[in-house]
């Protein structure tokens, strides 16, 4: 059986999240945008295997492919730069991606991952914290 691509990404402890915030955290501080790129050339092979699939319809499994690994590659650029900058959270995390033609022959597939990396820290529950005078 074929393995199904996925989409999880070790991100070394960094919260990635589409939300502009985070529940149950607090945004201490914000470090800036970072952001992820890669650029992926596809073969000819597979170019022609795709286009002979496309011809009766389906997935076209090694383009599902590429554009899985090239997310994840991306995420983990842009987690590095999270962590260089000491930050331990990505919010408003999005993708960006787009094909390159060069001289109408070779087609690479570029995906740009950015969010904004900042220092969160966990907000204590209400109920159990301490009362302060």
């Amino acid at each position: 059986m074929e393995e199904s691509p996925g989409c999880f990404t070790d991100t070394n402890g960094v919260i990635t999240s589409t939300m502009n915030d985070l529940p149950g955290y607090r945004v201490v501080k914000t470090l800036g945008a970072v952001y992820g790129i890669t650029v992926r050339s596809r073969n000819w092979g597979a170019d022609i295997g795709a286009f002979l699939r496309s011809s009766v319809g389906g997935e076209i499994r090694y383009f599902t492919n590429l554009m899985y690994t090239s997310r994840n590659h991306a995420v983990e650029r842009m987690v590095g730069e999270c962590l260089g900058r000491g930050g331990n959270a990505i919010i408003a995390l999005r993708f960006d991606q787009s094909e390159l033609t060069t001289l109408r022959v070779n087609t690479f597939s570029q995906v740009c991952a950015y969010g904004t990396a900042c220092i969160v820290e966990k907000i204590e529950n209400p109920a159990t914290a301490p009362a302060t005078a």
